[in-house]
């Protein structure tokens, strides 16, 4: 459990692993980038990095998501990929829980957990890692998939 703040105590999923699987950009399952269907978020987020459009084609056949991603780490990334990379990552998680009505139900039954991308790899960037029984990172995948999950129960 997690303080946060006021007294209210909120539940903290920190590995998107086993019942939270789905929550991983490395789950299967369709999200649609740019008018292209997509086999993963992961697809859709590493053939963005790119603008050439054979490169594209070759993560979106790749196949496991976890050779999309080595494809996608070969590549010459696009001049403004820095400036866009966390508005692609929010529109293809967007898809992947709004066009897929298991993925929608799964995330609205997270409740207010917060969702935070724990991981041993090291990234810090859109995940944390603990250190010193404390969780270092900026979490951006978690706060993307809080921010949608806000905006789809919402909507809902």
């Amino acid at each position: 459990m997690m303080l946060m703040g006021e007294g209210e105590i909120m539940s903290c999923i920190d590995s998107f692993t086993g019942k939270y699987r789905f929550l991983s950009n490395f789950y299967l399952i369709s999200t649609i980038y740019e008018d292209i269907e997509y086999p993963s978020v992961e697809h859709a987020f590493q053939a963005a990095k790119t603008l050439n459009i054979p490169y594209r084609k070759q993560i979106f056949t790749s196949g496991r998501a976890d050779r999309a991603k080595v494809l996608g780490h070969r590549l010459t990334l696009r001049d403004d990929w820095e400036q866009v990379k966390i508005q692609v990552m929010y529109d293809c998680v967007k898809s992947k829980f709004t066009f897929n009505q298991p993925m929608f139900d799964m995330l609205i039954a997270t409740g207010t957990a917060q969702l935070l991308e724990g991981n041993n790899w090291g990234d810090k960037f859109w995940g944390a890692v603990k250190l010193k029984g404390e969780w270092v990172g900026g979490n951006y995948l978690g706060k993307i998939l809080m921010k949608v999950r806000k905006e789809i129960r919402e909507y809902d």
